[in-house]
């Protein structure tokens, strides 16, 4: 009867270690660092949300850091919240947490919890002023898809210290609405570059800060699945999740 039970035992142990999920990628035995990658959407959904992902997971598992990719608001929580350095709003729309919700993600980042969002997250929490003050600016409109160029005028972030001083690229470009005072820009849009640009001579793009607490970045990159394959935008979300992540 022992050697039953012990079967029965460790068979249960084999499921259930191969039914850990995918989408959770822990790079070794004990990575230094993990971050929750979310992605959920309540409004337009990009269907490059899966490519930027992929992105993610993969500069991740290269600087052997775990990360955990889901659209269940029900992890922001505070014990599930604890056991991340950073969260990453991959391309969220429109109200997604509830109150509650709410505040555990506030307790997060005052207690030196990193924030990184990219692209739509700035189409996010409308309702919500503590998240535009975190984000930095909200989604006012954008043009069509084509290509702008980029003036860097931060070299000394490790999102922008590789890139050339004019970087041109393709996507959609954001023209933002209750634009921070507390953000420092890192990149800002060329206006005179493409057509549709509504911010003027302050159109930044790309920005970090501190706040309440934690450390925050934003890019507006991101909305076409090319870009997650760019290795200039592939080493600016790396350079993004250093900062955020205190590196």
């Amino acid at each position: 009867m022992k050697i039953i039970n012990l079967t029965i035992y460790l068979l249960g142990a084999v499921i259930s270690l191969s039914c850990i999920s995918s989408d959770q990628s822990m790079q070794s035995e004990a990575p230094e660092k993990a971050i929750l990658i979310f992605t959920k959407t309540e409004g337009y959904r990009h269907a490059s949300i899966p490519e930027g992902v992929a992105a993610l997971k993969s500069l991740a598992r290269q600087h052997d850091i775990a990360t955990f990719h889901t659209e269940n608001a029900a992890y922001f929580q505070t014990d599930s919240l604890a056991k991340f350095d950073a969260v990453v709003f991959l391309s969220t729309t429109g109200d997604i947490l509830s109150e509650q919700q709410q505040q555990a993600f506030r307790s997060f980042i005052e207690k030196s919890g990193g924030f990184m969002g990219i692209h739509a997250a700035a189409d996010t929490e409308y309702d919500w002023p503590w998240y535009g003050q975190l984000v930095g600016a909200y989604f006012e409109s954008h043009p069509e898809i084509q290509e702008a160029a980029i003036e860097v005028t931060d070299k000394s972030h490790p999102a922008t210290s590789f890139l050339p001083d004019r970087w041109v690229r393709t996507d959609e470009w954001y023209n933002y609405k209750d634009i921070s005072q507390d953000i420092t820009v890192l990149l800002q849009l060329d206006e005179s570059s493409y057509e549709g640009g509504k911010n003027g001579a302050n159109h930044p793009i790309a920005w970090y800060h501190a706040a309440n607490g934690g450390r925050v970045f934003y890019t507006g990159g991101g909305h076409t699945s090319e870009s997650y394959s760019e290795d200039l935008f592939r080493k600016h979300l790396w350079g993004g999740l250093q900062y955020v992540l205190g590196d």
